[in-house]
């Protein structure tokens, strides 16, 4: 088996994650207590027993779903499993950063800190209620655009996902993304919904949360990492450390062009994928890309056991 890790992005949190990981392992409570010393405040008690709501804003689900992911990687070390056991990472949105992390490229505090600021800028960027996102689904990437093309009409409103054959996600300015909503379901969707989030994310409306991010990375060390990353981007493996940089900021107003990776990464030996973390959004789209991958979730201590078994043997 040759094996990619995948880490989740916004979505994904529930209140409760990664407690399990953080009980049963030292090594992933270590992690969390790191991330709250990073951040200078108590996030995993927020992660443990706050609110949905409260952890749902993106400046604190952002470092929280990545603190899940990392502790699920430690507690895989910590069951002799190490990032070498990967040929690739990849992440979606924020899921890079986790991924990056865990190849050994950004350190955990600055990844903590950064995405705090990721989410915060995000947030920023646009007042409440002038933008959204929407689910189509039903329609592939071409029609998805064609139907975001239309639904502009001198607004923002661009494809800002193509998680999977069925599945895109627009944003944009809020009036726009309802019009695409309509259009999507003349054009045969399924289904059209508006998404649950705080803010229209992957569009040229976070043009300034670009401009913080460049910023902030330009003061964060980054390494080579063990392990090639396949970028929401580009959709294809870097190492380069320059050139990782550049696409964390790229990636704030670009599209995450995941249904690609997943099929670069099949196409490139990948015939096994573990999701890092909370939840099991990323293997319902990898199943849907690829039925020919071989899938696995890695988020609670059962898991991580396994998960370790089947490479240990």
């Amino acid at each position: 088996m040759t094996r990619a890790f995948l880490f989740p992005g916004q979505g994904a949190q529930t209140i409760g994650m990664g407690q399990a990981l953080a009980q049963d392992y030292a090594a992933a409570q270590a992690v969390f207590d790191e991330v709250d010393e990073a951040l200078g405040e108590k996030l995993s008690d927020l992660i443990w027993t706050g609110s949905q709501d409260e952890l749902t804003l993106t400046r604190n689900a952002q470092p929280a779903l990545m603190a899940t992911s990392m502790a699920a990687m430690a507690a895989l070390k910590s069951e002799g499993v190490t990032i070498e056991a990967a040929a690739y990472v990849a992440g979606h949105s924020l899921g890079e950063y986790s991924a990056l992390c865990a190849a050994g490229a950004l350190s955990l505090g600055d990844t903590a800190r950064l995405l705090r600021t990721r989410g915060q800028a995000m947030q920023e960027a646009v007042p409440v209620g002038k933008g959204a996102m929407a689910a189509l689904l039903g329609l592939d990437l071409a029609t998805a655009q064609k139907v975001a093309k239309a639904a502009a009409q001198g607004q923002i409103c661009t494809a800002a996902n193509d998680n999977d054959p069925a599945q895109v996600v627009v944003s944009g300015h809020r009036e726009a993304v309802e019009r695409a909503v309509e259009l999507a379901k003349a054009e045969g969707a399924k289904r059209a919904i508006l998404l649950p989030v705080s803010a229209p994310f992957h569009c040229a409306l976070m043009d300034p949360a670009a401009e913080v991010m460049a910023d902030a990375l330009s003061h964060v060390d980054i390494e080579r990492p063990a392990v090639p990353v396949v970028g929401n981007i580009t959709a294809h493996a870097e190492s380069s450390p320059m050139l990782l940089r550049n696409h964390l900021v790229d990636q704030v107003t670009g599209a995450v062009r995941w249904r690609e990776s997943v099929l670069w990464m099949a196409a490139h030996g990948v015939t096994e994928t573990w999701e890092i973390g909370a939840g099991k959004a990323l293997t319902g789209m990898v199943r849907r890309i690829d039925k020919s991958l071989a899938t696995r979730t890695v988020g609670t201590p059962d898991e991580v056991r396994a998960a370790a078994e089947t490479l240990n043997g």
